[in-house]
């Protein structure tokens, strides 16, 4: 009997149980900020805008300051409900996004047709500012239900957003036949094209956005006369006395069989993936070239080895070492800055695990950036999170050189790096808040990264380090000579500084190409999504830079080898980006620009 009524509960139990299994794997979730969104016919669908940027184009860039829209300079019209910023992601901050609500009312499914936004009167100061960053080639920024504005002018016929660039310009230096303008003209005319999915009857989703602006002088007869969207007179602004602008917009709503899922897809493709692929394979090619070299050389020291011993004559004393074991006891000896190695090591750790960490993340597609911010805020986390390991390994590595002032190491761990970077980030900020750039990053924001730091990161570090402590230095595989071995010179290219710069130069080579892409997204408002590349890259040049770390000089030419390629990446960085940041004419842009290319 009760192996019978075993069998039935048994048998209930597991139906219950493959009914859970079906049930579970069907529930949702979602990424914050990505939940879908659904509108009735007349719904009104919010519009938010975002700073000022330049953008990159067929000419060079001249500035790379952020302005914020509401910016009193720009003279851009106001919402009448007044200025409510939105909030945001400490990443989307520390990148430089300031989202206000809009003045621009859409309707879902109405068709607008020369809305007025508002009248303004630019005076002397504002139209010298508004033409020099037209002429700085700056882009207005605008979001539609969460999805990035982009110009009409760079979406092609299936939707796409060529070269992955967001925003549209403030205005025009040329005029229609391309032709350049002695005065820039202000675009002051928006014609937005929503694309909307119909999910069921009377449900509809916003899946793209693009706009058409145009400049035109509406106010053919004064701030008092009628608005007019016929004139194809351009909109200059005057240097020497006020003008009158009015802006106004259209809107048409187009259908589209492109479901809700998908709407970032027009953004995140990636731009000719053939170069791609040819530079991983350029880079695969040179890694496998330095393995066979490498495996040649250490095959030729074997045999050499073997037919040496084969060749001794047991009655006479063993020969002397030679070669490569003349030295294999100066390979560990402590360099005369152990302490600054070991925080230098505990420093890399920590941030290789953060390379590793977010890039393993932005492959599970959570780093999207339709979740603005993510990839900064994943960082910040994973820095904040990830002092352990700095501690950890700097104290294992200061132990390994027997030093005795641990708690200096503790110290330096936890305070060397972030304190470098922190202050670089607190000079550049002052200069920001003094070119009233929207890019400045608030007090706030700066309290939260202290906060961070002082109450998560510091003390991780610290418990880091008395781990490293307690399980002991790193146990070296060969043992360090008491006396220091007398070196023969080595020829010049085999020196510790010619030969930093020269085993720099294979890694950045198979690093240079996402090294372009990477800039040309962070100074010309593009959307930068091609992380397989990326980790594949990431992958191959830390192979390649394995391959030069080993010298009879390790432990500092190591950290030189890795300096080198870090310049010379820096370098390739300013020069691949000669051509798009050819003139910066303000020292706070070049001073933005030398700070980012650097770190």
């Amino acid at each position: 009997m009760m192996h019978g009524a075993w069998d039935v509960g048994g048998l209930w139990l597991v139906k219950w149980i493959v009914l859970l299994a079906a049930v579970v794997p069907c529930s949702a979730w979602y990424l914050p900020g990505s939940a879908p969104r659904s509108f009735g016919k007349g719904d009104s669908v919010p519009v938010q805008v975002n700073t000022l940027q330049p953008m990159s184009g067929a000419t060079p860039v001249h500035g790379l300051v952020s302005y914020d829209y509401y910016d009193d300079r720009l003279a851009f019209c106001k919402p009448e409900s007044g200025i409510l910023p939105q909030s945001g992601s400490l990443g989307s901050i520390l990148l430089g996004d300031r989202i206000y609500n809009s003045p621009l009312e859409i309707h879902m499914l109405q068709d607008e047709q020369c809305s007025l936004l508002c009248k303004q009167t630019v005076n002397e100061k504002q139209a010298a500012f508004i033409n020099e960053r037209i002429n700085e080639r700056y882009g207005i920024n605008w979001m539609v239900d969460g999805l990035p504005v982009a110009d009409a002018g760079l979406t092609g016929t299936d939707g796409t957003v060529r070269a992955n660039s967001v925003g549209f310009a403030l205005g025009s230096t040329y005029d229609a036949n391309l032709n350049r303008l002695a005065t820039p003209a202000l675009y002051n005319h928006y014609r937005l094209n929503v694309s909307y999915h119909e999910r069921s009857p009377n449900e509809y989703r916003v899946v793209g956005v693009n706009v058409i602006p145009m400049s035109m002088e509406s106010l053919p007869n004064g701030l008092q006369g009628s608005v007019s969207c016929e004139n194809a007179q351009p909109m200059f602004l005057s240097n020497s006395s006020q003008t009158p602008v009015a802006y106004t917009y259209d809107v048409v709503w187009t259908p589209s069989n492109t479901p809700w899922a998908t709407r970032w897809d027009a953004y995140l493709h990636v731009v000719d993936p053939r170069i791609h692929w040819y530079s991983l394979l350029n880079s695969i090619a040179i890694v496998a070239l330095l393995c066979v070299m490498v495996g040649l050389i250490m095959a030729r020291a074997v045999r050499r080895d073997i037919y040496r011993y084969n060749a001794i004559d047991l009655t006479e004393d063993i020969q002397e070492d030679y070669g490569w074991k003349l030295v294999h006891g100066e390979v560990f000896r402590p360099p005369s800055s152990p302490m600054l190695l070991s925080v230098m090591a505990g420093t890399g750790a920590q941030l290789l695990a953060i390379a590793v960490v977010t890039l393993f993340f932005a492959l599970l597609g959570f780093l999207s950036p339709s979740n603005r911010g993510s990839l900064a805020t994943i960082m910040i986390i994973t820095w904040t999170l990830f002092g352990i390991v700095s501690g950890w390994v700097s104290a294992k590595v200061y132990a390994s050189f027997d030093g005795e002032k641990w708690r200096r190491n503790m110290l330096l761990t936890a305070t060397l790096f972030p304190a470098l970077v922190f202050g670089t980030m607190n000079l550049l900020n002052v200069l920001l808040v003094y070119d009233h750039s929207a890019g400045a990053v608030p007090f706030g924001t700066l309290l939260t990264l202290v906060v961070l730091w002082s109450l998560i990161n510091a003390p991780l570090s610290f418990l880091g380090s008395y781990l490293g402590l307690k399980s002991g230095a790193i146990s070296h595989p060969v043992r360090v000579n008491q006396i220091p071995r007398q070196i023969p010179p080595s020829p010049w290219y085999l020196r510790l500084w010619p030969s930093a710069i020269l085993t720099g130069i294979m890694p950045f080579g198979a690093a240079w190409l996402e090294l372009f892409f990477i800039i040309t997204s962070l100074f010309g408002n593009r959307v930068y999504y091609a992380f397989g590349f990326l980790t594949l890259t990431f992958v191959v040049t830390t192979a390649v830079r394995r391959f030069f770390t080993d010298s009879r000089q390790l432990l500092p030419s190591v950290f030189l080898h890795a300096i080198s390629t870090y310049v010379l990446k820096s370098t390739a960085g300013n020069g691949a980006h000669s051509s798009r940041v050819d003139q910066v004419h303000s020292g706070c842009s070049l001073m933005e620009y030398v700070c980012y290319v650097l770190t």
